[in-house]
């Protein structure tokens, strides 16, 4: 039976409005939770050992920068790169709640709204895939 409000909808605004409120409790958790885990297995591996010279700069290896690097140390059970999805995780949760947004706006049919919406979304995607900070 498909739950239809008064405005003959298929979803009210008030439960896509919750499901978001879920969606970022979820995604939040879930980045603390990885990040955690692979705090956990870093420090078990890694805790005894001596702090390491920061007097001399080095940069971070793909692995720990690229999404696909990322994703081959978590299948190799790399404890840095679990941290890092954690990272991923955290940093994907509003840009994903903006798409959720984006979607509720379109359901109903707020143009205002689903071009504000739409300005946003680019201007953080162009942020983060081109490296410039705005």
């Amino acid at each position: 039976m498909d739950k239809k409000d008064t405005s003959g909808r298929l979803f009210s605004d008030k439960d896509i409005q919750t499901f978001i409120g879920q969606f970022l409790r979820y995604g939040v958790l879930t980045a603390c939770v990885t990040a955690i885990i692979g705090g956990v297995i870093y420090l078990y591996h890694h805790g005894l050992e001596a702090i390491p010279d920061y007097a001399t700069f080095r940069g971070e290896p793909d692995s720990f920068t690229t999404l696909s690097g990322i994703w081959k140390g978590v299948l190799a059970g790399s404890s840095i790169e679990i941290i890092q999805l954690g990272v991923v995780f955290l940093i994907a949760t509003p840009v994903l709640r903006i798409v959720l947004s984006l979607f509720s706006f379109a359901v109903e049919k707020d143009k205002l709204y689903v071009c504000i919406t739409l300005i946003v979304l680019c201007v953080i995607l162009f942020s983060m895939f081109s490296g410039m900070k705005i």
